[in-house]
């Protein structure tokens, strides 16, 4: 009896079990068919048990891979082993239009005696589970993919390849040309006959879609594209029907779409704070569901992400935009015409950095060549380019040494860089990276001699008048703001007709290229004399620069040039009153030897008062020089090192108007120091008929 009572008990907590659980539960025999079910399990609902009981598992699982499901239970009958959690994905005819995924779990049913009885299958719906972390996952690469760069264009293929295949079969992505040229994005929404771009089309059957990339159109009106950018709202065409009245009004797109088997489409704007800068669409053709609200919420939610970095690429073209005009603003628009050298350049901005270069005339016909590189990309960049080279060129006037240029240039990066840290807002020294890279030469066409100094940038090249690499060995000092030690200038004298090279990091720096064989490979670009100094610019520039450069590039060639030994004349005068009126006759001479007869007079009043003033400031002999060059140079040297001051004098003052005359004679004048004592320089201007090329 009580045998009977357990038997019925275990009896019925078994039929409780099939019939209240929420999962659905099969026993098959050994012949896997149904020999006991539930009303949870899929694909019987709704059918009456005397048409379920024998029915084979493959009917049972119709819709679903049924091949697959039935081997691996066959493999659980005949090794015993439990399968857990088994994701299988299909169509059942209980879910028309649908996809379901199942999770399975199988486990080998045995008797007492240890005999096979069957199979036991537990079938789990987990389609909103997997819709949930798909949903996720797409999120999370979108996060993970999209706006890996500031190219609008790129970020625009990263969207694509998130939409397709994960939420479409085919996506394009257009976006209005103002964004992709970085202008002001428009606010609101715009009208229909907006330029868009196409910057982007991915498609599972991987062909072109029917614009190609970086061409322009216009979506006609009225249709899904154009209300979407109408009111910024997306839209969801469930089903695509042939009398669709938004058809007509674009015949060459509903061609495209008809021929494609496109059945489904979500069109969303992209957009951030309400302004517009293109649109993402959605079709699928391949897959037969159609897209629904929440593939619709989920696309809207990818497609804003993407905005942000579209938004990002736009301000930072634009930015870039600033900071190119701003570079090439603050650049001189050629190099000067000079007797001491002939130059050429080629300057590309193409990473907004602060890249920069001048050729900086000096007195006695010498010039400053100059190469710098400011450390960072963007407008602050630019601006504190232009500041450096307004300081360099400052202080080359100032007629200083390569060496000393560079420490007072130092100095002023060094400022710059408090300024602009806030590290250093208190006046303390500013900590992290220097602030830029500069390599100056000077070189003096009338001795031959090229002297140069360099603070953390790379050194020239130089090449004799055959093409032979010449060593120029020139020390290394700091970089500017790195509160360097000092700089140590190196001088060589060169041959006429050598080549110097300048260059910036951004032509030899290359990823992925090795830096020393990038300017070896640049010397051998260069080592052909029989080239212009332009063709010798434009093949490094082809040689060594990438399709995509990421960083600003300058190279600077200048071929050295000597002025003739007839153009130069120079005297040693003793300290005495009276060779001031030995000086003028001098230069009376030889300004008429030089057919200069018109340029006698100033020349003579200069000499006069640079003269008197060595004699009455200066010590030592006196050294007067003059040079033939596109200018008259007149120079008068002696071994004081004391720099002159001109002052105001007033009526009552017998003297004091020396180099107040010598400035109102001169087109420029100045003074510079060497170890040997100080020069005091003055040029004029010479009429075109008279002014030659000495040099040549």
């Amino acid at each position: 009896m009580v045998e009977d009572n357990e038997r019925e008990a275990d009896a019925a907590i078994l039929d409780a079990l099939f019939a209240q659980s929420p999962q659905g539960l099969y026993v098959f025999d050994t012949d896997l068919r149904v020999t006991r079910f539930n009303q949870a399990a899929r694909g019987v609902r709704g059918m009456r048990p005397d048409e379920v009981l024998g029915l084979t598992l493959g009917k049972v699982a119709h819709g679903f891979p049924t091949e697959e499901i039935t081997s691996l239970a066959k493999e659980v009958l005949r090794t015993g082993e439990v399968i857990r959690n088994r994701m299988v994905r299909g169509r059942p005819p209980s879910m028309p239009g649908r996809e379901m995924v199942a999770s399975l779990s199988l486990f080998r049913l045995k008797g007492a005696a240890g005999q096979t009885l069957g199979l036991a299958v537990l079938v789990d719906d987990v389609t909103e589970r997997e819709a949930a972390l798909e949903r996720l996952d797409v999120l999370h690469e979108a996060q993970r993919t999209v706006g890996t760069s500031l190219d609008a264009f790129r970020t625009a293929a990263e969207l694509a390849d998130v939409l397709v295949p994960r939420l479409a079969d085919a996506a394009s992505v257009d976006l209005v040309d103002d964004t992709l040229r970085g202008r002001s994005p428009h606010r609101g929404p715009v009208t229909a006959d907006t330029p868009l771009r196409r910057a982007a089309f991915q498609s599972l059957r991987g062909e072109e879609g029917p614009l190609a990339a970086g061409e322009l159109s216009t979506y006609p009106f009225p249709t899904p594209y154009t209300q979407a950018l109408n009111d910024l709202s997306p839209r969801l065409v469930p089903r695509i029907r042939a009398d669709d009245a938004w058809l007509d009004a674009d015949p060459d797109r509903t061609e495209a779409l008809v021929s494609a088997g496109v059945h489904s489409l979500i069109v969303v704007p992209l957009k951030l704070r309400e302004t517009v800068m293109g649109l993402a669409s959605l079709y699928r053709f391949s897959r037969p569901e159609p897209f629904d609200e929440e593939t619709l919420a989920l696309a809207t939610e990818v497609v804003a992400k993407a905005a942000v970095h579209i938004d990002n690429a736009r301000s930072y073209a634009r930015e870039r935009d600033i900071a190119t005009t701003l570079q090439r603003g603050l650049m001189p628009d050629r190099p000067p015409e000079l007797s001491a050298v002939d130059t050429a350049y080629a300057y590309l901005p193409e990473g907004a950095g602060g890249d920069w270069y001048d050729v900086i005339p000096l007195s006695g016909a010498r010039v400053a060549l100059v190469v710098g590189d400011v450390t960072g990309h963007g407008i602050e960049a630019a601006a504190t380019m232009g500041q450096l080279r307004t300081a360099l060129r400052t202080l080359a006037l100032q007629e200083l040494e390569p060496d000393e240029l560079l420490v007072r240039l130092d100095e002023t990066a060094a400022f710059l860089a408090r300024t602009r840290s806030p590290a250093g807002s208190d006046g303390s020294d500013a900590a992290g990276e220097f602030l830029a890279t500069c390599l100056c030469v000077v070189y003096d066409p009338v001795s031959r001699t090229c002297t140069a100094a360099r603070a953390g940038h790379p050194p020239p090249v130089l090449l004799g008048p055959d093409g032979s690499t010449t060593p120029f060995d020139v020390p290394a000092g700091p970089p500017l703001g790195a509160d360097g030690a000092g700089y140590t200038s190196a001088t060589i004298t060169l041959p006429e007709s050598s080549l110097l090279g300048l260059y910036t990091n951004g032509l030899v720096s290359t990823r992925g290229k090795d830096a020393d064989a990038t300017i070896g490979r640049l010397v051998e670009v260069l080592a052909q004399p029989e080239q212009s100094l332009g063709q010798l610019c434009d093949e490094a520039v082809y040689e060594l620069m990438p399709a995509r450069p990421q960083d600003d590039a300058v190279l600077l060639l200048a071929r050295t040039r000597a002025l003739r030994a007839e153009y130069i004349t120079r005297w040693t005068l003793p300290n005495r009153r009276s060779v001031v009126s030995t000086a003028r006759r001098l230069v009376e001479h030889q300004l008429e030897d030089w057919g200069l007869e018109d340029a006698v007079f100033t020349t003579e009043l200069i000499v006069s008062e640079l003269v008197t003033n060595a004699i009455r400031y200066g010590e030592g002999p006196i050294e007067l020089r003059l040079v033939y060059d596109r200018n008259l140079i007149c120079e008068v040297s002696d071994a004081s090192s004391t720099s002159p001051h001109m002052r105001q004098a007033t009526e009552s003052d017998e003297g004091g108007r020396g180099l107040f005359i010598v400035m109102q004679l001169s087109d420029r004048w100045g003074s510079r120091t060497s170890g040997n004592g100080k020069t005091i320089w003055s040029e004029q201007s010479l009429s075109r008929d008279t002014a030659a090329d000495p040099g040549l």
